[in-house]
């Protein structure tokens, strides 16, 4: 697990975003206002804007800049949403990008890429985390 001085108190990203049925993009966000306040631990800085949050920029066509600026220069969560409505697609198609997020790390390769992961984590036998988003549940505490 994650050095509990190195944690930040982060959405699941198995959480959807309440607009847009979004999995991961509650946490994007959250990420994104952690950045800005200077307060992204240090163990989140280095995917800042990389797996999952890089992958659902692509996902729904945005550049993560864009994405940060309107959370910089957003009042509040409510007017975060009504801009995101603005530079999102119409369609954002959550049904394909959720089911993205949680069989990421089931394909062949990805199943290579997660037991590594699970073995710098001290959990190589863990085949119950089975997919990157089981392992931040895991590394974030949320699963034992």
């Amino acid at each position: 697990m994650r050095d509990p001085n190195d944690t930040a108190d982060l959405p699941s990203p198995y959480y959807p975003h309440p607009a847009f049925g979004l999995l991961h993009l509650p946490r994007f966000i959250a990420k994104i206002h952690l950045h800005l306040k200077d307060e992204l631990p240090k163990g989140y800085q280095r995917n800042f804007t990389r797996g999952f949050d890089g992958f659902l920029c692509l996902h729904l066509g945005v550049e993560a800049k864009a994405v940060i600026e309107l959370v910089k220069t957003a009042a509040d969560d409510d007017e975060v949403t009504e801009r995101l409505k603005e530079i999102l697609p119409e369609d954002t198609q959550p049904h394909i990008w959720n089911r993205k997020v949680v069989q990421m790390g089931m394909s062949k390769e990805g199943q290579i890429a997660l037991q590594k992961s699970r073995d710098h984590m001290g959990v190589s036998n863990r085949m119950d985390i089975r997919s990157f988003a089981d392992m931040i549940e895991y590394d974030e505490g949320r699963i034992d």
